[in-house]
């Protein structure tokens, strides 16, 4: 028989253990960070956003705007906020379908077709080549219109891996198209190139430029970056900073493919005309972003890219493939959105 002064006992212990509970809790939300990791009531990194419990809002008469802009309340508005049109951005992340509702603006979008293409430097080609590209991310009037796409996926999540997965499937999901405009150097004609915000803006893109928009976002979340460039197969992906044995040649970046639904390292895709990338890729590095993306929770997305590659490589070599692998595979092409199989 249980004594009457145990239950009591324990009953004390569990009340006690609640109201410990309660008062962490009301702690925890007493003070909360945002999801970039800024405190509350203080401004974030980017302007105008400011931390009011936990969620990242607008208060520019408090953080100020970037130079480009001119402060209207709590709004930054920019010259180039003319012309508006509304996009969605859809995402899967672990099953998940979500979307993000953006406003682009047309006088940005051409003020950028614009610049020039190009740029002189008397350095290798992939000083020349990363130039180019960080002219491209760097951009005041672009990033000040672009910067508030970081907001919104940090507002979805604080796992700073999800708002990466988040900002991948995004690049992902935008369909693959070349522009039908053309440059011409001298003699040579050329296909146009567009900026970040520009392929948000027509909501389409080939490799090296939705590897560019890509970089943008991951360098906003906070982690480091790099243009994975196969030369002989004229291709372009980019690398997210990652654990040395699970990345791309043990280069410290992972392989993330842009052009469409794909898994973080899966780097078998068979393109079209080319087939499988077999050369060696150069590594161009993007300046800041110091996160590394697996080093905390577990990165299932390896296990899984090795897991599909396999049951394709079965397919592929004996035509067929078991029930398991079958169910295995429907379920990877629903975990990561995955078409065109």
């Amino acid at each position: 028989m249980i004594k009457k002064g145990v239950v009591v006992g324990s009953i004390l212990i569990v009340v006690a253990l609640i109201i410990i509970s309660l008062l962490l809790i009301f702690l925890l939300n007493k003070n909360p960070i945002c999801n970039d990791g800024t405190k509350n009531n203080e401004c974030a990194k980017i302007k105008p956003y400011f931390c009011s419990n936990g969620h990242l809002i607008k208060n520019a008469s408090f953080c100020g705007c970037l130079n480009v802009s001119l402060i209207q309340g709590n709004e930054c508005f920019s010259n180039y906020q003319i012309n508006p049109k509304n996009i969605t951005l859809n995402y899967t992340v672990d099953g998940k379908s979500g979307k993000i509702d953006f406003v682009v603006y047309k006088k940005l979008s051409d003020y950028l077709s614009n610049l020039p293409r190009y740029v002189r430097d008397n350095q290798d080609p992939g000083s020349i080549l990363l130039n180019f590209k960080l002219r491209s991310l760097d951009n005041g009037e672009q990033n000040e219109l672009l910067a508030p796409l970081i907001i919104a996926i940090q507002n979805l999540t604080s796992d700073k891996e999800d708002q990466a997965r988040i900002a991948i499937s995004i690049v992902q999901n935008i369909p693959f198209g070349n522009s039908n405009k053309t440059l011409r150097f001298g003699g040579i004609v050329l296909d146009y190139y567009r900026y970040p915000y520009e392929v948000l803006y027509d909501l389409q893109g080939v490799c090296g430029e939705k590897s560019e928009l890509l970089a943008f976002l991951l360098r906003g979340i906070g982690y480091g970056s790099a243009f994975i460039y196969y030369a002989p197969e004229n291709h372009e992906a980019l690398g997210i900073k990652c654990l040395v044995q699970k990345s791309l040649n043990h280069t410290g970046y992972c392989f993330i493919e842009t052009t469409g639904p794909s898994i973080i390292t899966d780097y078998q895709t068979e393109y079209t005309g080319i087939g499988k990338l077999k050369s060696i890729p150069e590594i161009i590095k993007v300046p800041e972003g110091n996160f590394t993306f697996g080093e905390k929770n577990y990165f299932y997305e390896y296990d899984d890219a090795k897991l599909f590659d396999s049951i394709k490589q079965r397919a592929g070599d004996y035509g067929t493939i078991n029930f398991i692998q079958h169910l295995q595979f429907q379920e990877l092409k629903r975990k990561y959105g995955l078409t065109g199989f």
